[in-house]
């Protein structure tokens, strides 16, 4: 998963306690918490609690579950049946206990329990409990037929969903087309509690298959391996035929049309859409799936699709397995593309494939497909740009960690879930980077990249379709590493549970020809005296990438305020290129603007929001604008743009302008410098020319 990560500071949570150092010996009532010395190499702990979820998962064994939902758009609900096969692991147990969500309201459940002569399904009573504010607890009492160990037993779930925090309804005017309406969900990290009962944790996988009903004119997609449609009942048939957490089940149903653009890959998207989402692409995604293949062994998931979803996609790219979600307005810069699709390749091999058994260990995912993303673009791409897209990345890291300090826990690897706490707060850029730069230490103790390249071909082949822990990883890399088994100081320990920076950063030398540049014009602007315009003028930014402007840009974030001649000679030699280039860019430039309170420039703030409506280029800015002077501005700009926003994410800027001190009286009157806001077009060629398809 990619999401917007280089802005704000996330929510803290508290630390964990001490992991057992490699060699350790865990200790246990049972064979779940025996060493993988004891359970044979390669065999992963499974992890007999997640204070995330609600579930008694580890009574069952899920083998696999059906969906049968009807799709309302009038109404916007999804309403039908579950179906779970599921096998107790031990005699005796009376109760199922699934991960529900209050906006998920159960009509009816019952039960079947094949081979004991059993001829209609039983009705079973349940209650729905008080779990957290993300989620609940649904009990149901099974009968005693059903409390046999290894007797496999169907359950039925017969509910309807609406809003809940899984599934996105948008109106058509929140479309890109603007001409029908679209729903898609997103399940990570515990959402999914909401679009169907479940054992809403990572450390259960299963198959799936599910029946999907709509309206004439609605396509539906799903992350499954296999797929099928009745033109004539309006009937969607898929099936996910290797097991999944999950998390990583979605749906998005609408308007969409497809272009193959490889022979195991296509691209959806609204027709406005698709055109210049396949010229962006190309045949990259087979290019870059064949590299990927050469280094960690083969794609497992048969299909490699994209679907581009409209601004209002609350994170940049998410790896549902067979077909990534990734927001259009990604579309404006190549690079960022280039980076966001192949990071979600990654997820094939690192999440999809091998996944974090719990939350509290999420960089096994993230930091292990960050580290498989830059091995990839290194390949595709070469070392120098994979080197500069690394060096953007590591300063937004030790800039939050300015801003966080070095002890706060939020930065350790491995972190401690309280009970109640949503685990999305710990997805975070520690979790990708210094997770990365783990993993690099990993291939630095290797002694050679390729050997480690070897080593993770052979980590997935063991724990394919598995959930693994941190010591799992640990314990496969000293078994397949001997030679490191009696090396003094080797930091794992520190690695995990130590707050503060990494411990290793890898060498990011090849590089340099791309950030000496920028390093070096940085410096000429470092002063608070204007700088030698005619040093300014022997760089040409109209020559750089987008990664060595978004690096210069955000060091120059780092040293506002500037001062107000610096800043106009600034404006003067840069602000028109700027306006030129991508989302990516300008946001970062309109950054400077506001805080630098640079007045002259503030129509392009209003006009950057009119545009632009996902949470990924809003919030930073409305972030500025109101933690300064310019709160009545951005409320201003609010007013004007709030129903083209998302509800979720017009309540977020709510909350940031209005649940606060009230707007400063004495601050200017912002509003007479912007243009008023033009009327919006309703037409399929206004809403894509919102998209700059400009490299």
């Amino acid at each position: 998963m990619m999401a917007d990560l280089h802005q704000t500071p996330t929510s803290l949570c508290c630390c964990r306690k001490t992991l057992p150092v490699p060699g350790a010996r865990c200790t246990g009532p049972g064979p779940d918490s025996w060493p993988s010395a004891i359970l044979g190499p390669g065999v992963p702990r499974r992890p007999l609690v997640d204070v995330a979820s609600a579930s008694n998962f580890g009574s069952f064994q899920l083998r696999h579950f059906h969906l049968d939902l009807r799709l309302n758009f009038a109404v916007k609900e999804m309403s039908g049946w579950q179906v779970l096969d599921l096998v107790p692991v031990q005699s005796g147990v009376q109760t199922l206990v699934l991960d529900s969500h209050p906006s998920l309201l159960i009509h009816s459940i019952d039960c079947k329990v094949p081979g004991v002569g059993q001829v209609e399904p039983v009705s079973l009573t349940y209650r729905v409990d008080p779990f957290t504010d993300y989620g609940s607890s649904l009990n149901i009492s099974l009968p005693a037929a059903a409390a046999q160990a290894g007797q496999l037993i169907h359950v039925t779930v017969r509910y309807t969903t609406t809003d809940g925090p899984a599934i996105w309804w948008l109106d058509s005017e929140l479309t890109c087309g603007q001409l029908r309406p679209l729903v898609f969900t997103q399940g990570h990290s515990v959402c999914n509690r909401s679009f169907f009962p479940c054992f809403d944790t990572p450390a259960v996988k299963s198959t799936y298959s599910a029946t999907v009903r709509v309206p004439d004119g609605v396509t539906v997609l799903m992350s499954a391996s296999r797929s099928s449609y009745s033109k004539l009942d309006r009937v969607f048939q898929f099936s996910m035929e290797f097991p999944v957490p999950s998390y990583l089940v979605a749906l998005v149903a609408g308007d969409l049309q497809h272009v193959d653009v490889g022979p195991r890959s296509r691209v959806w998207a609204e027709p406005c859409l698709l055109s210049c989402a396949v010229k962006k692409l190309g045949g990259s995604v087979e290019r870059w799936l064949g590299v990927a293949e050469e280094l960690f062994g083969p794609y497992l998931w048969g299909r490699c699709d994209l679907v581009f979803l409209p601004p209002s996609f609350p994170i940049v790219a998410m790896e549902n397995p067979c077909l990534t979600f990734i927001i259009a307005s990604i579309l404006e810069s190549s690079e960022f593309l280039l980076i966001d699709v192949v990071h979600e390749i990654a997820h094939g091999w690192f999440g999809n494939a091998v996944t974090n058994a719990t939350w509290e260990e999420m960089w096994l995912s993230e930091g292990l497909a960050t580290y498989a993303q830059r091995r990839i673009t290194s390949r595709a791409c070469g070392e120098a740009f994979t080197c500069l897209e690394t060096s953007v990345r590591l300063d937004a890291l030790h800039r939050q960690l300015r801003l966080l300090g070095d002890n706060n826990p939020v930065s350790k690897l491995q972190v401690k879930l309280e009970p109640g706490v949503n685990p999305s707060c710990l997805m975070n850029l520690f979790t990708y980077e210094k997770g990365f730069c783990f993993v690099s230490y990993l291939s630095q103790l290797s002694g050679d990249v390729i050997r480690f390249d070897h080593f993770l071909r052979d980590y997935i082949s063991q724990f394919k379709f598995r959930s693994v822990v941190a010591q799992d990883l640990i314990d496969y890399f000293l078994l397949y590493f001997p030679e490191l088994q009696e090396a003094d100081g080797l930091a794992f320990e520190r690695w995990l549970n130590d707050c503060g920076p990494p411990l290793f950063e890898p060498d990011l030398s090849a590089g340099g020809s791309l950030t000496q540049p920028v390093q070096d014009l940085c410096e000429l602007w470092r002063s608070h005296q204007v700088p030698c315009l005619a040093a300014i003028a022997t760089f040409d930014l109209s020559t750089w990438s987008t990664f060595q402007v978004v690096l210069f840009l955000d060091r120059m974030l780092d040293l506002s305020p500037l001062h107000h001649e610096v800043m106009e000679v600034f404006s003067s030699c840069y602000s028109r290129l700027f306006d030129g280039l991508n989302a990516e860019v300008q946001v970062r430039w309109l950054q400077v603007v506001v805080r630098n309170t640079f007045y002259p420039e503030l129509p392009k703030v209003h006009a950057f929001l009119l545009k632009h409506t996902s949470r990924m280029y809003t919030m930073p800015l409305y972030d500025d604008l109101a933690a300064g002077v310019m709160r009545r501005f951005a409320v201003d700009v609010f007013t004007q743009t709030q129903r083209r926003l998302h509800p979720n994410l017009r309540r977020s800027l709510q909350q940031m302008l209005f649940q606060g001190a009230s707007a400063n009286q004495s601050e200017p009157a912002l509003a007479a410098a912007v243009p008023p806001s033009p009327t919006p077009s309703s037409s399929a060629a206004a809403a894509a020319a919102t998209i700059n398809v400009s490299a």
